[in-house]
């Protein structure tokens, strides 16, 4: 890449996704800054790319994207950029033969164990079969203690394992904590305020968030190779973060996904947006079918099979407290180093969901407008925005 002829950027966004672009607009619209945005993809939005494929099907590339949010702030501000589609997410698990709801519920407890149990019923239910432990540390623990063991092999075990790459046991209690187990019959994956799809896409949000005369674009472009060429005055930087530093503490580590995509000659292949595959003996954790997520109609229909692998672009980072206290020697340089603020999942090291993303880049975006009205740009403490 080469300098623009007016010579230099008021910022260098790196990551096209949330969190640089929500960056890019709030700097080049509320605080007439220049910018430039690239990416070492050849598209916009991140993981959250969506496009129609060659049958015309409209899909996800990186997975099942499901806006979910209970924060009116930040649907006011994509609002801006989007029209929205109401969309309730639904999934199944296969598990002994038969697809049932997960997140567990009423109607799962029933089918599973050929009961006719009522809310009272299945509270008394799971709480018989709950194992009490002490001291909750790891994801094992924390399902154990909620739904019992049998539940925990039918539902967690496998899946768990396939996804990360290790045993429950091994990984931190947050993993699981936040998966809720039902009484009622609400077959909802999320019970969000808001749950909503922009209408015509990510892919177009983007392009709208990105639509400003001060932003400029630079695609297919890695940041090594232009670090040197590019002249700004501040980093911003949605990359992995010990990249960044050119892994001089050692790697970080990742969960990455591969993805088998498939079109089908057939209206609908499952009866929801996404079936989990907790079983071991099967090689892929969920089968997504976006028709469902997008409400497109077409005579055919895609799906996708996802693989968790250690090999690929970095999608989850392993929570581990060793690999916490990585990242936090890596957020120790990071504070050392002037001109540059890490942010987003892997400049955080942290599992965001697209609306914590939007979060923190807002919250950012004000951190920065303070420090331009005190004429300074130190580094930002990512713990005081996120």
């Amino acid at each position: 890449m080469k300098r623009t002829p007016s010579g230099s950027y008021d910022y260098l966004i790196v990551g096209a996704g949330f969190a640089g672009s929500v960056l890019a607009e709030r700097l080049a619209t509320q605080l007439g800054k220049r910018v430039m945005v690239i990416d070492r993809r050849p598209h916009i939005a991140g993981n959250a790319f969506d496009h129609y494929n060659e049958d015309g099907v409209w899909v996800h590339r990186y997975g099942p994207h499901i806006f979910h949010t209970n924060a009116q702030r930040i649907v006011d501000y994509l609002s801006q950029f989007t029209e929205w589609r109401p969309y309730e997410h639904r999934v199944l698990a296969q598990v002994n033969d038969q697809q049932v709801p997960i997140p567990i519920n009423l109607t799962t407890l029933n089918m599973l164990y050929d009961l006719d149990l009522d809310e009272t019923q299945a509270a008394e239910f799971l709480t018989s079969r709950a194992e009490p432990v002490e001291n909750i540390r790891t994801s094992e623990d924390v399902v154990v203690s909620q739904v019992g063991r049998e539940l925990y092999e039918m539902f967690f075990r496998g899946y768990t394992r396939k996804q990360w790459g290790l045993d429950p046991s091994e990984l931190d209690k947050s993993v699981t904590a936040r998966v809720p187990t039902r009484t009622n019959t609400d077959d909802r994956y999320f019970t969000d305020s808001f749950q909503i799809m922009p209408k015509d896409g990510y892919t177009a949000l983007f392009e709208n968030l990105l639509a400003h005369p001060n932003i400029t674009l630079q695609l297919g472009v890695d940041f090594e190779a232009v670090r040197d060429q590019v002249d700004y005055h501040h980093l911003i930087y949605t990359g992995p973060i010990d990249e960044y530093f050119g892994y001089q503490l050692g790697k970080l580590p990742y969960r990455c996904l591969r993805f088998q995509h498939e079109t089908l000659n057939q209206e609908v292949f499952q009866p929801v947006g996404v079936v989990n595959y907790p079983s071991e003996d099967v090689p892929y954790t969920r089968i997504t079918e976006y028709k469902y997520l997008t409400g497109q109609q077409h005579p055919k229909t895609s799906v996708t099979y996802e693989f968790p692998t250690d090999q690929g672009d970095p999608y989850y980072p392993i929570p581990r407290a060793e690999n916490t206290e990585l990242y936090r020697r890596y957020r120790a340089l990071a504070n050392a180093t002037p001109g540059v603020t890490f942010l987003g999942r892997l400049g955080s090291y942290r599992y965001y969901n697209m609306d914590q993303v939007v979060g923190q880049a807002l919250a950012t975006f004000e951190y920065l407008a303070e420090a331009h009205a005190g004429d300074s740009l130190a580094p930002v403490d990512e713990t005081r925005v996120s």
